[in-house]
């Protein structure tokens, strides 16, 4: 048989009260339904719990060590309760967040902060991601939340935009524009050899460096290629090639780097943080919330 959380509380306060009356008084009920519950419990227990007299009501061995079991129950039941009711306010459980590798360095710490600041007690799990995955993991619920570049997500997915950001191009120090100053024009670097991020590694990143080059009447020679923006920049402080890469990437490095702003519109798409469009999560929502600064 199975003891039923309200059997255990019944029990609790009949054998810490010893007295019927009292036990019924604190559990806000008339005694005859109380004494009819007890000996039903003891009925299904199949043993005795109290020994009753008209002037005692004691526990026996059998009603002492149910006793603490009681207790036990009881508690649980109390913190699954809890547990349900602070997640559901958004105050515990876990948040996966899939982000794009730029992001880590920018806009992300400070979220990160203030939402570790609000809510000590949810475990993150964070992944450096590229758009394309961070949309497709979000549609397998693989994420809750994505800081990813934006672009169109359908009705599935909703983004809050956070910033854009442009284009530069980067070069060794040896490169002929090297020292100029001011913007250059992208097309002046037609014949350079280029360093790369394959297609596979982030499809909207490769596509967005393509349609920058394009946009002024070439195919840049990719030449060298790379696993992630960073590496790009460092093969370029190599001597290896020129490359575009985000600006708020190219000011996150080193002076020794050589970069030039460029004279065509070369916007980034917009970086956003995106979740499924269905109803939110609490712990979602705290997310979003926290790349206000307001918060």
């Amino acid at each position: 048989m199975t003891v039923e959380v309200r059997q255990a509380r019944y029990f609790i306060a009949v054998a810490e009260e010893l007295h019927f009356g009292r036990a019924a008084d604190r559990l806000s009920m008339s005694q005859p339904p109380l004494s009819q519950a007890i000996l039903q419990l003891e009925r299904q227990l199949g043993t005795t719990l109290l020994n009753r007299s008209s002037r005692s009501v004691l526990l026996t061995e059998a009603g002492s060590l149910f006793l603490e079991q009681c207790r036990l129950l009881v508690g649980a039941s109390e913190r699954a309760q809890e547990t349900a009711q602070m997640a559901s306010s958004g105050t515990i459980g876990t948040l996966r967040i899939g982000a794009v590798t730029s992001a880590f360095s920018e806009v992300l710490p400070e979220i990160l902060a203030r939402f570790r600041a609000t809510r000590p007690l949810v475990e993150l799990r964070v992944q450096e991601i590229d758009s394309h995955y961070g949309r497709d993991a979000l549609g397998r619920r693989e994420l809750d939340v994505a800081v990813i570049r934006h672009s169109e997500t359908g009705r599935r997915l909703i983004s809050v935009p956070l910033r854009r950001d442009h284009f530069v191009v980067a070069m060794p120090k040896d490169h002929p524009l090297a020292q100029g100053k001011g913007p250059v024009s992208l097309s002046e670097f037609r014949e350079d050899s280029w360093v790369w991020l394959p297609r596979q590694i982030s499809p909207d990143y490769h596509d967005e460096l393509v349609a920058a080059c394009r946009q002024v009447g070439f195919s840049p020679e990719a030449q060298h290629y790379a696993n992630s923006i960073n590496s790009q920049l460092a093969m370029v402080k190599c001597g290896l090639g020129v490359t575009l890469a985000p600006e708020s990437s190219v000011r996150q490095q080193p002076d020794d780097l050589v970069w030039r702003q460029i004279k065509e519109r070369a916007d980034l798409v917009e970086l956003s943080i995106v979740s499924r469009a269905e109803a939110k999560e609490p712990l979602v929502e705290h997310f979003i919330l926290c790349a206000s600064p307001d918060v």
